[in-house]
């Protein structure tokens, strides 16, 4: 798999419901419009850029298809599955040689596919850097076949479906879903067929219409903006910059206005009068993305992966219609993947008992490394051996190593997977590791390592340490400690073939085994995307078992890999604070002899030089090993009962194959004033894992910010304190997680059943044992307070950092600050941990402690489940085990519950009312505007908030209207606001549900070009147009909407945790209720879903009888989402807020709005009209 992952979570962006895969390139969905020239058609010959035609030879091409029959790869009895999966497979070959992965299974409610195109952005021409994601964003813009923008989206928009992509270095990933529907074309349902013939064309003919292409660089160009004031970004450019300049990695892979137009300048407009596109100056890249397209987009360099309902038979009918007209590839064409490259001799597969290949020098040989890109490496002795020093934007502090290894797929390694033992052992966290050293000594928060960089012909392996302050100041320290346990797991490895390590080896092994062999479904769309990238690596029938087939422990290929691990084979990257550099003279791991430089794209701040050869030396041979590091013991948390409970005898018997468990709800099983326990015995996902899940709610939390930060920071000490005690449980497959949430606390664990209740216990028992050691304080426990004085430091830096977040989250933040009650700002956090106030009266261990087992084991209200591979017996002592720790005080009363609210906006009469003068600088009735903290933040933005009513007074009736207007909405707005006005990357319209049962309809934009004013108008301008809009759609329309929502509500759960995450949200949602409301209604989803029911989607709007139904025809349903819209949106009694963040460079128009009637210029100005302000009804709406 080739990805980078040193770009942090790589920005998952989810508004309206939308997503993005992680990658460092991805394409926001939904992209809409029309196009009006000829299509990009199929071809073989050249390209005549002048008209964007190809000359083809389609008589040659229908011959092929002809004369060639599809060939079947793998039959699904081939196929290596895990017990669970009940998919059917098929991989075949089309005549055009498309490899193609079929997937069917008759019981989804999610219809997907995806393409996997091996080219990314090393393929970028040097005079176009970030075409080849340049070029994915214009596929989605109209095909010959389908030449209106926005047909492709909106086809899967009515059917339930979303599609996305994402452009990596070496790959681009194109995917879509939908919702199956009845009808169907051939077998196959219409939803998926459709979808399936507008998608291929994508590899068809696309248009590259011309009139489309300034739009888009202005988007793309939005999207590179939107990354220069975040670190992840500027650290993944820095690594490639500092690569050879020869190899492809060291490109600049999203793009920008000026580099996809040659020099452009992107602030310059094309004159009005011109009937010509100058591209500010620079040059037209469609001749590039047409060359880029008729290289790289044949059937020999993609793959195609689809899962559906119909038969396999079926499916391979439609997808040999659909995409058999895709060019096939060239003559003798190899892709660059490791299963053509083995079929095509040019990598061999070792086989057993056979020696490794080594060179005329006797050194191991990794075929891949190097190869791909050959001569040029990306990493070699110039880039290498280095120490660089890098200054965040957001405070942070790292340090991180990285080291140049062969690929990770690379044949030699695939079998043993050397790494994979590595990165357990430098990662482990019991006593005796690394962690628990640097931890001990208060150096670091986290420690992990893994595969950085991964790319077909080099991979950058690397551990990754967040420092504390005092790990910073003592960096030098926690590099020696670190490349001291690289020696230690080298000696183990070269002195003892047959030892320790192999018996880590087979211990992963065995847990891989386990873990694969109870494997769940996952979500179609993630499968059919990642499938499709395996095609090109894993022959069909073991694409299933991917990296879970693990060979035998190879000593040779794992002494050879260790041998990368080397400081001259590293670079040193240390990131932290300006300040925390300046004494670095006194350090030996400085680069304070070197001047401090820029990176060109992001603009990363750094100084780099090389590590001395005697430094390079005491790390590659530690003189001493500190005697606190040792190997860590084997894992006894491993399960050996994998047996399931609904196969013993007594529960056989009543069992019903044909039945659908997924329709029982849990048994309530303990019904106390203090604790009411849910049960639920698995009978449908049949793995042996159980959950059990505690919410204790208190009113203690969030009495005061200072309760509530001392209840965080004990959560901090707990997880750190219980890594020594779990690390080997979550290595086995047992998870914990101890979470303070303003109302409650919460314990989770889960994983496999034979190990979880010992899991429970230890869990249990040491939060009891940890309050109690803490109570002793700091002189009794000196180890224990550096915890908690680290823990109460991290705290802090996160609550400073928040006010770094981007402008969009800035903006919705202090829309909640306002809409809810109550609630405390994050000053008076911070204020509780630093200022005059904080050194007069400090927060203390022995009160954390204090103030946490009031909240754990004081009065509380408890309510719990526990569902899976567990009979009702073992959830009796469940429920024993709890109550025996927690639950020793009497309950609490309803009326001590702590409850939210959500706050009512004023209309324009009520603003007026409260502050004494008309509030016409906005159409909104209340205006909160902020100014972003970074100096250098680009971007604007604005969230239009509109409210509707509490979910009681809407009912379901009037949340199921909302749901729908947020479906049909939001593609109007992208294409509105995004793709037509190019306002900004970030465009979204959605419904935001706030604490205490409030509703709203949002409107957001981030932009770098235009002010939170101008925005705003432009927002309200859209509401309107987006109200004639649907005035004009066709009754249908409305039908078909309403049947694309109801069918994503009730998509059924496919794997244990999705059932679990279920009804685990209707227990919760029942806590802060009164008795009348105590029970959870678990089809709740399903009376939702039936609201949106029609009698006859497609009828005139005549009564037909049924009295079941809230709407009985589309036209009445189109008729009440009219009305909703004008009661709430266009009516004069209008309720909201205007929520604006400026950009640094606008401060001057934000100084100018403070103090005018309406608009809230601080948390102070919040305040005061919180006072003026009424709350929603809190009862739920069943």
């Amino acid at each position: 798999m080739r990805v980078s992952t040193i770009a942090s979570s790589h920005l998952f962006f989810l508004i309206g419901g939308a997503q993005a895969f992680a990658n460092p390139f991805h394409r926001r969905d939904f992209s809409v419009g029309r196009a009006n020239v000829s299509p990009l058609r199929p071809a073989t010959g050249s390209v005549g850029m002048s008209t964007l035609e190809v000359t083809d030879d389609a008589t040659s091409l229908e011959s092929l298809t002809k004369t060639k029959e599809t060939v079947v790869l793998a039959n699904d009895s081939e196929f290596i599955k895990s017990d669970p999966d009940k998919r059917q497979y098929r991989a075949i070959t089309l005549p055009n040689q498309l490899t193609v992965l079929l997937a069917s299974d008759p019981n989804t409610d999610v219809e997907a596919a995806s393409v996997h195109v091996r080219a990314g952005h090393f393929d970028d021409p040097a005079n176009r850097a970030g075409l080849a994601h340049f070029h994915e964003h214009m596929l989605f813009l109209g095909t010959g076949k389908y030449p209106k923008e926005n047909d492709y989206e909106e086809f899967l928009g009515k059917n339930g479906g979303m599609s996305n992509a994402y452009t990596d270095m070496e790959d681009t990933n194109y995917y879509f879903n939908v919702s199956p529907g009845e009808e169907k074309v051939a077998g196959t349902s219409s939803a998926l067929a459709g979808a399936l013939d507008r998608f291929a064309q994508f590899f068809i003919s696309p248009l590259f219409d011309q009139s489309m292409l300034e739009r888009e660089l202005r988007a793309v160009n939005s999207e590179y903006l939107n990354g220069r004031t975040a670190d992840n970004w500027r650290s993944f450019q820095l690594l490639k910059h500092g690569s050879s300049a020869d190899h492809p990695f060291s490109k600049f892979g999203c793009g920008n206005y000026n580099t996809l137009t040659d020099g452009g300048d992107a602030s310059l407009e094309d004159e009005e009068d011109s009937d010509e596109l100058n591209f500010g100056g620079g040059t037209s890249p469609r001749e590039n993305l047409i060359e880029f397209w008729t290289d790289k987009y044949h059937s020999g360099n993609i793959r195609l992966c689809v899962v559906g309902r119909a038969s396999l038979d079926d499916l391979q009918k439609t997808v040999e219609t659909v995409f058999g007209p895709v060019r096939p590839p060239p003559s003798n064409f190899v892709a660059n993947g490791i299963v053509d490259q083995v079929k095509a001799g040019l990598l061999k597969v070792p086989k057993e008992g056979e020696s490794h290949m080594r060179d005329e020098n006797d050194d191991f040989v990794f075929q891949t490394e190097h190869s791909t890109y050959s001569p040029n490496i990306a990493f070699g002795t110039e880039q290498l051996g280095l120490l660089r020093e890098v200054i965040p934007l957001v405070e942070s502090r790292t340090l991180k190593i990285f080291s140049s290894v062969p690929p990770d797929d690379d044949p030699v390694l695939r079998g043993s997977r050397p790494f994979r033992v590595l990165s357990h052992l430098v990662g482990h966290e019991s006593p005796g590791s690394l962690h628990h050293l640097l931890t001990e000594e208060g150096w670091i928060n986290s420690l992990a390592s893994g595969t950085g960089i991964s790319t077909s012909d080099f991979c950058l392996a690397n551990i990754a340490i967040t420092l504390t302050p005092k790990g910073m100041r003592e960096r030098d320290q926690v590099l020696a400690k670190t490349w001291q346990w690289f020696a230690l797991i080298k000696d183990a490895v070269m002195n003892d073939p047959h030892g320790v390590i192999e018996q880590y080896h087979n211990e992963l092994k065995k847990m891989t085994e386990s873990s694969f062999k109870f494997r769940e479904m996952g979500d179609p769309t993630d499968f059919c995307s990642g499938a499709a990238e395996q095609l090109f690596d894993h022959e069909p029938s073991k694409i299933l078992l991917g990296s879970a087939e693990v060979g035998d422990y190879d000593v040779e290929v794992a002494r050879a890999f260790l041998e990368r691990l080397t400081p001259q084979n590293s670079l040193v990257v240390i990131t932290g604070p300006e300040s925390e550099f300046e004494n670095a003279e006194k350090s030996d791991v400085s680069a304070c002899d070197a001047s401090w430089q820029s990176e060109e794209r992001y603009g990363a701040k750094y100084r780099q030089m090389r590590v001395s050869d005697e430094l390079s030396k005491e790390w590659n041979h530690p003189t001493e090993i500190d005697s606190r590091l040792r190997l860590p013991g084997l894992n006894e948390f491993i399960p050996e009962d994998l047996s399931l409970r609904c196969d013993d005898p007594e529960y056989q018997a009543d069992f019903d194959p044909d039945f659908d468990y997924r329709k029982v709800n849990p048994k309530l099983l303990v019904d106390t004033p203090k604790l009411r326990m849910w049960h639920k015995m698995d009978r449908t996902f049949r793995v042996p894992k159980t959950s059990i899940r505690l919410q204790l709610t208190t009113p203690e939390i969030y009495r005061s910010p200072r309760s509530i930060t001392l209840n965080r920071i004990f959560q901090k000490v707990l997880s750190d304190d219980l890594n020594s005690y779990v690390y080997d449980a979550s290595v086995a497959g047992c998870n914990y997680r101890v979470a303070c949430v303003p109302t409650a606390y919460s314990l989770s664990v889960s994983g496999y059943s034979e190990k979880l209740p010992h899991l429970l216990d230890v869990v249990t028992s040491r939060i009891a044992s940890l309050i109690e050691e803490m109570k002793e304080g700091e002189e009794a426990h000196p180890a224990l307070s550096g915890i908690f004085n680290k823990a109460t430091e991290n705290l802090l830096r996160q609550t400073k950092n928040y006010i770094f977040e981007s402008p969009y989250e800035t903006g919705a933040y202090n829309l909640r600050m306002l809409c809810e009650s109550p609630v405390w700002h994050i000053n008076d956090y911070a204020g509780e941990m630093e200022g005059p106030d904080a050194e007069a009266d400090p927060l203390t261990m022995k009160e954390c402690a204090e103030v946490a087992e009031q909240c754990l084991f004081g009065r509380s209200k408890a309510v719990s489940i526990c569902i899976g591979n567990i009979d009702e017996k073992g959830a009796q002592e469940v429920s024993e085990v709890i109550s025996n720790h927690f639950l020793k005080k009497r309950p609490l009363s309803d009326d001590e519950t702590p409850r939210f609210r959500s706050l009512r906006m004023p209309n324009k009469a009520e603003a007026l009312k409260i502050f004494g003068s008309p509030t016409d600088s906005s159409e909104m009735p209340v205006v909160y505007e902020a100014v972003a903290h970074s100096e250098s933040e680009e971007n604007n933005s604005i969230e239009v908030m509109m409210q509707t009513a509490s979910s009681y007074e809407l009912g379901f009736e009037g949340l199921a209207i909302q749901e729908l207007l947020g479906s049909l909405a939001y593609n109007s707005a992208f294409n509105q606001l995004r793709t037509k006005e190019q306002l900004g990357y970030i465009v979204s319209a959605y419904v935001k549900k706030t604490t205490g049962g409030g509703n709203a309809f949002c409107v957001l934009v981030q932009s770098s070009n235009t002010s939170p004013p101008e925005l705003e108008e432009r927002c309200m301008r859209w509401v309107e147009q987006f109200r004639k809009e649907m005035e004009e759609m066709p009754d249908e329309r409305f039908a078909t909407e309403a049947a694309s929502v109801k069918a994503n509500l009730l998509e059924k759960d496919i794997k244990l945790s999705e059932e679990i995450g279920s009804v685990w949200g209707e227990i919760l949602s029942t806590v802060s209720h009164s008795e009348h409301f105590k029970n959870p209604v678990f089809d709740r989803v399903e009376q939702f879903a039936d609201v949106l029911t029609l009698d006859d989607p497609k009828d005139d709007g005549v009564d037909n009888g049924s009295d079941a139904r809230v709407f009985k025809s589309a036209a009445e349903l189109k008729k009440r989402v009219l009305e909703f819209y004008d009661e709430y949106f266009m009516s004069p009694e209008r309720r909201g807020v205007s929520s604006r963040v400026y950009n640094r460079k606008g401060k001057d128009l934000f100084d100018q709005n403070v103090g005018k009637p309406g608009v809230i210029s601080s948390y102070d100005d919040a305040r005061k009209l919180k006072q003026h302000l009424a709350s929603y009804p809190t009862a739920p709406y069943w």
